[in-house]
Order: C-alpha cells, then sequence, then structure tokens
C-alpha cells in the first residue's frame, strides 16, 4: 500500500512538471476559462469600471453572481477531460503507455495520476477564477467556495471516467481533441445552463436528461447559490453512476498500445 501511494504522489508529481512544461496546455486549462470569465463579464455589464458593475441592474448582478461562474467552471471541467484525451492518445501513440505499463508501477496507479493532476488544475483554475471575481467584481462574491470545489471537482472526476472511453476508441491523437470537443461542447447548450430544460423541444429535453452535463449544471448551480447537498441528491447519483458505468466500459475498451 505504501508503495503504490509513493508511486502514485511520484507520478503525479511529474505529469504535473510535464503539463507544465507545455506552455499552451497551461495556457489553455487555467489562463483561458479565467479570461474568459474575465471578459464575458465586463461584456455583459457593458463597462470596465469597476464603479459601473457595482451599480450594474439586478439582472447582471444575478449572472456575474451565479450564472457566469457555473459557466466558467463547467468549461474548466471539459477543458480537463479534453486535455486527458489528448495526453492519453499522446502518450498510447507514442509507446508511452506501454512502456509505463511495463514497469513495476500498477496501470490502475498509471491513470489514477493523470485523473489527480487533471483535479488539482481545475482547483487552482478555480481559485484563480474566484480571485479575478473578487478583484473585479464587487457584487457580493459570497459563494460557499469549498463546497463547490468539492462539487466541482466531483463534477470533473465523473466526466473524466467519460474522457477514458474518449480515450479508447480515439484512432490518434491528431483526432483525440477534434472529437472530443465534438461529443463534449453541444451538452453545453443542452444542460439547462442557458435555457431551462423544461423549456426545450420535448425531443431536446429527453435528450438532455440523458447528458452528464445536465446533472453537472444542476448540482454546480445549487451549490454556488446555497442549496444543501440533500436537495441534489439526486445529481450526485447520477454523476457517480455515470462513473461507474463509464470506468466499467473504459476497462472493457483501454488499449495500452
Amino acid at each position: 500500500m505504501q508503495a503504490m501511494l509513493r508511486h502514485l504522489l511520484h507520478l503525479t508529481w511529474l505529469e504535473t512538471k510535464i503539463f507544465v512544461r507545455e506552455p499552451l496546455g497551461v495556457f489553455g486549462s487555467v489562463a483561458v476559462p479565467v479570461l474568459l470569465f474575465l471578459v464575458v463579464g465586463r461584456i455583459a455589464i457593458g463597462s470596465t469600471d469597476a464603479q459601473a458593475i457595482r451599480e450594474a441592474a439586478p439582472g447582471d448582478v444575478e449572472f456575474l453572481r451565479t450564472d457566469l461562474p457555473v459557466f466558467v467552471a463547467i468549461l474548466i471541467t471539459l477543458s480537463a477531460v479534453l486535455s486527458l484525451v489528448t495526453i492519453i492518445a499522446i502518450y498510447r501513440e507514442g509507446g508511452i503507455l506501454k512502456r509505463l505499463r511495463a514497469t513495476p508501477v500498477r496501470p490502475p496507479t498509471i491513470l489514477l495520476a493523470h485523473v489527480l493532476v487533471k483535479l488539482l488544475f481545475t482547483a487552482a483554475t478555480l481559485g484563480l477564477m474566484v480571485a479575478v471575481g473578487r478583484r473585479f467584481y464587487p457584487i457580493g462574491f459570497d459563494a460557499p467556495l469549498a463546497a463547490f470545489t468539492v462539487a466541482l471537482a466531483f463534477s470533473t472526476w465523473s466526466l473524466l471516467s467519460i474522457g477514458f472511453v474518449i480515450a479508447s476508441v480515439v484512432p490518434t491523437a491528431r483526432f483525440a481533441q477534434p472529437l472530443g470537443a465534438l461529443l463534449l461542447y453541444p451538452m453545453i447548450p443542452l444542460s439547462g445552463l442557458f435555457t431551462p430544460i423544461e423549456m426545450l423541444p420535448p425531443g431536446l429535453e429527453m435528450v438532455a436528461r440523458y447528458l452528464p452535463l445536465t446533472y453537472a449544471v444542476s448540482l454546480l448551480r445549487g451549490i454556488w447559490s446555497g442549496n444543501g447537498w440533500s436537495a441534489h441528491l439526486g445529481d450526485v447519483a447520477v454523476l457517480g453512476l455515470v462513473f461507474l458505468l463509464a470506468t466499467a466500459v473504459a476497462s472493457k475498451t483501454f488499449r495500452w498500445e
């Protein structure tokens, strides 16, 4: 057990250093969501003056207070999933996974290290978003951040399991990110983030209720707004079920070479 934990920590640190050495990857995963949060918020208010933000209309303040942070949190999660899909595909195509599998380190430890790296950068990006929000949007950033961080980590953990399924079927690294984006980003407009699910056409409403992102949005929005976890047990159960099912599928289809 101690050896496995030591290997896990070592691999996590190693993968973190490898990720940081790729400036574009760090910029896309960390900086882009934070910049989007800042730019979209300023556009919504229509001014770059902090006093104007303080005096904004209630609807604009509500957008900044709830919808925009949840939207950016979803982008942080999807960015982590796409990054995982791309890295796994690159490692497989380059023979790195095959060589890692031949080491004494157990395969689940190798994959778990990748997941932990994504969760660490997810938490770091969320921290930057909150810091930016408190600096540029002085509108009472009083969300329960500890509970929201747990909700975001849980949602990311669930969706990362889907990333392993995508990575299992991607033929080459060149197609990993485009295919992942094609499968994941269309979920956003159907997730209830911008339009309530009940207002969607019947066919799209049915599709939306089968999308894991719908339940991630519901959980994140509720926790950010101050709801207790007991109000979102259904969301937690669905995301947990998604994790179990996707993990089972990935364990059957995952290719190391």
